[in-house]
């Protein structure tokens, strides 16, 4: 199969697209080794430098791993990219249940787990935040930008407190899209405005080492703006589990 760059985009580029398709096909399953250097730049009729430098690529992207001495090895047949892309796509109801997914079980795992810096860590995003409201409690104009930082800061400092590796990584690719559906809800008339009360509550919740008031408080601090959606989408509430 020879490979030749297209237009402005390089040949490993070019190489990375034919490995990925190879690795999403399935023609190397998970845990097997993949063809070496040399093989496979007789196949591409590319040189082994560019082999090894789009290799490198999937790597870093995740679905490779390379073992000192033995080969390098499929760990994923998904491109992480193609889901981070999906979530991307996403509209703000699918963020927000997937957000309390994540989140309910973060601030669960974050009850019983957190440290003195993690209570701080929210309390500073939240006062950080009421600081920018007007005296009817909403952001003031021009301030919805830092306001959702503020928001997603919280969040953030909730989610790392349950300290779980994979839990803060996943909540960290997925917090872009979580930012860009907040900015959208906070622009629109439509949607429910933040009670900084619903935060509080978490966080109590949180310092209380109470874990079932901890991921009950945030499931009704996000099933307040997922109902609002749902109505603009004119579909039928999801059921709220039984506390």
């Amino acid at each position: 199969m020879a490979l030749q760059a297209a237009g402005r985009r390089s040949l490993v580029d070019t190489v990375v697209d034919a490995l990925r398709a190879q690795l999403t096909a399935g023609e190397w399953p998970v845990g097997s080794r993949i063809p070496t250097e040399h093989a496979l730049a007789e196949q591409l009729q590319v040189g082994r430098n560019t082999v090894r430098e789009a290799v490198r690529v999937l790597v870093h992207a995740g679905m490779l791993r390379s073992r000192q001495g033995e080969g390098t090895f499929v760990v994923s047949t998904a491109d992480p990219g193609d889901i981070l892309r999906g979530v991307r796509r996403a509209g703000i109801r699918d963020v927000l249940e997937l957000r309390i997914a994540l989140e309910a079980e973060a601030a669960r795992l974050a009850a019983l787990r957190h440290r003195p810096d993690d209570l701080e860590r929210m309390r500073a995003a939240l006062n950080a935040q009421a600081e920018l409201t007007d005296a009817s409690g909403q952001p003031g104009s021009g301030s919805l930008e830092l306001y959702a930082d503020h928001d997603i800061a919280f969040h953030q400092a909730v989610v790392d407190a349950a300290h779980n590796t994979a839990l803060t990584a996943t909540y960290g690719w997925f917090s872009s899209s979580v930012r860009e559906a907040l900015v959208s809800a906070l622009d629109d008339q439509a949607m429910p405005k933040i009670v900084h009360g619903d935060h509080r509550a978490v966080l109590d919740a949180i310092a209380a080492g109470d874990p079932d008031a901890a991921e009950r408080a945030t499931r009704d601090l996000l099933e307040k703006p997922k109902r609002a959606v749902e109505a603009l989408l004119g579909e039928p509430p999801t059921a709220t589990p039984p506390h």
